[in-house]
């Protein structure tokens, strides 16, 4: 089951962002976070927290497969632009020309890889039978 963690108008212009992004795009989290924290551009930073905020949605999202997060893997990361913040800087002959600061937004999704998702999901339902056997049995040796 994978988990959303979304960062609003971060303060530098798309393009830079994506050159990072596209570093981790596909890793596993555990990677992608080493990666992002020695990273010296602007946006490792950013990105940084935003994979933490996708990891701990994550666990609030899979409290049964907290065993699993070595698995995770960066499954989509996607860099739009934002809004402007337009600015205005002096120009010849009193004129005045504008400046505009881009912003990006960056939508990041994290989950387990189908395999182990599957994996997972068959040792819960496992664990299931085996204790309705156990009652079933305890029950009709009462």
């Amino acid at each position: 089951m994978e988990a959303i963690a979304i960062l609003n108008d971060a303060p530098f212009s798309p393009q830079k962002m994506r050159y990072v992004a596209d570093m981790v795009r596909g890793q596993k989290a555990s990677w992608a976070l080493n990666a992002l924290k020695f990273e010296t551009k602007q946006g490792g930073r950013f990105l940084h927290k935003l994979l933490l905020s996708a990891i701990a949605n994550w666990e609030a999202k899979n409290p049964e497969l907290i065993g699993e997060l070595g698995d995770l893997f960066i499954k989509e990361i996607r860099v739009d632009g934002g809004r402007f913040m337009k600015r205005v800087r002096p120009a010849p002959q009193g004129r005045a020309y504008r400046v505009r600061k881009r912003t990006n937004h960056v939508t990041l999704v994290v989950d387990l890889p189908a395999e182990a998702f599957a994996d997972s999901i068959i040792e819960a339902a496992n664990s299931v039978v085996n204790d309705a056997e156990n009652l079933s049995n305890e029950s009709t040796q009462n």
